[in-house]
């Protein structure tokens, strides 16, 4: 299913890691300009406010904008986006799947870097000008779709990142004698 004619797309960078299975980092970036071809794009704070409090449970995480490709969805519990000062911010616990595991692998390679969104704009969500003959666009306020995981962003400012256990709160989680302790309660 190939997305909608109105359905834009943008992509970022940067992504993190802080524990087995999780993936955190920023799919937009505030304030920050990306050169789009026929236009310089930028997200302003707040373009995600209505879009959180109104699609909350209907967002989903995909790899590459690949709808076959699901990670996480807000509604499941799977993916947390928030706003803070610097942009959209996600937490995303991954799938133990064969993608899951394989996109773990590429972020902590850095093969995979940043993110992007999809989005649509609401009636008067976005203002156009031109200045010293180059369109800009801003986004102000934006149906979100999607937050996407890619290796190829529109926003360099966007990150992700492979969030990591403690090795010691590993170790006693996955500690055999532990098992056999609860068994004997």
């Amino acid at each position: 299913m190939s997305p909608s004619p109105d359905l834009e797309i943008r992509s970022t960078a940067g992504i993190t890691s802080p524990s087995p299975g999780k993936l955190e980092g920023y799919a937009a970036v505030f304030n920050a300009a990306a050169d789009l071809g026929e236009f310089v794009e930028t997200v302003r704070p707040g373009a995600f406010t209505r879009a959180l409090a109104e699609r909350g449970e209907n967002i989903l995480a995909l790899y590459d904008h690949e709808r076959r490709s699901v990670l996480g969805r807000t509604g499941a519990g799977t993916l947390n986006l928030r706003e803070d000062a610097k942009g959209l911010a996600f937490t995303l616990a991954l799938p133990d799947t064969t993608l899951g595991r394989d996109l773990a692998v590429l972020v902590q390679r850095g093969d995979v870097s940043g993110c992007s969104f999809a989005f649509r704009c609401y009636d008067y969500g976005d203002a156009w000008e031109i200045r010293n003959g180059t369109m800009y666009r801003e986004l102000r306020s934006v149906e979100l779709s999607e937050i996407t995981i890619t290796p190829q962003p529109a926003y360099a400012d966007t990150s992700v990142a492979v969030r990591s256990l403690p090795v010691q709160i590993y170790r006693a989680a996955n500690d055999p004698r532990r098992a056999w302790l609860e068994t004997c309660r």
